[in-house]
């Protein structure tokens, strides 16, 4: 079993991103250390990107505060290589194919690695092209993680088939964001993704309190909140981790006691 999935095995995952170099490196690793610290079963290492098209306004402010302050995808690999040294939970990136192609699959991959980490995810390629990634994603133990969204409709078998790690389930269409309420038929999409696979599903995309995180978290194997967190971030600049702690303590438990 990986370690992602592993991750699953006692409860339902609680599954934080974080923008790396938001407001700087420092910042973003004294949030990781509280995240882990405070019930973060996997976390989401963004790797900015000046056109991220997946996300909301929050993330993608955070991306250009982030280039602006000079942080690169070397510094990120960097970074992550020491703190895999302190935090023994599972790291994914989380990027955008054009990081990855110009920094070139292969070194992109083995740097991955190196740095400790055991997943990635690409919102902007789709199921269909993921083979380009796929191969040398295996060869260096990173599991390409597969994305399912309100849209997938008969093509959610399919993905679900060849899933890995575990399966991000968009809970709505539209960009990253806060949502005061998610409607889509969650339910529905996690059942034929079950009767397809056993990889584990987590939901994301406009979770922002531990209310939606348990409910989300009762209709599938965990939740996944990103923009959130980085609000905390934008507001609260270099002081943010004991506040950006507090909130994936209240929202791991949410997530933990389904």
């Amino acid at each position: 079993m990986s370690r992602i999935t592993e991750a699953f095995k006692d409860h339902k995952a609680f599954i934080p991103f974080i923008t790396c170099g938001d407001p700087d490196l420092e910042t973003t690793k004294a949030c990781v250390l509280e995240m882990a610290k405070n019930g973060a079963d996997i976390i989401e290492l963004g790797i900015p990107f000046s056109d991220p098209t997946a996300e909301g306004p929050v993330i993608m402010e955070a991306d250009n505060r982030a280039l602006a302050g000079g942080v690169t995808t070397d510094k990120i690999f960097e970074f992550t290589k020491e703190l895999s040294r302190e935090v023994s939970v599972p790291f994914l990136y989380m990027t955008y194919a054009n990081v990855v192609f110009s920094y070139g699959i292969e070194k992109f991959m083995k740097a991955a690695s190196l740095a400790g980490v055991c997943g990635l995810i690409l919102p902007d390629v789709p199921f269909e092209e993921r083979g380009e990634f796929d191969e040398i994603c295996d060869r260096y133990g990173i599991e390409l993680i597969s994305m399912i969204a309100p849209t997938s409709e008969d093509r959610i078998q399919m993905i679900a088939k060849e899933a890995k790690g575990y399966i991000y389930v968009v809970s709505s269409l539209g960009v990253t964001g806060e949502r005061s309420s998610i409607s889509t038929d969650i339910g529905s999409m996690v059942k034929l993704v079950k009767e397809n696979t056993s990889v584990p599903c987590a939901v994301g995309f406009g979770i922002s309190n531990p209310e939606q995180a348990r409910a989300m978290a009762g209709l599938s194997d965990g939740a996944i909140v990103g923009s959130a967190i980085v609000k905390i971030i934008a507001k609260e600049g270099k002081q943010a981790p004991e506040k950006v702690g507090e909130f994936v303590k209240n929202m791991a438990q949410a997530v933990h006691s389904v």
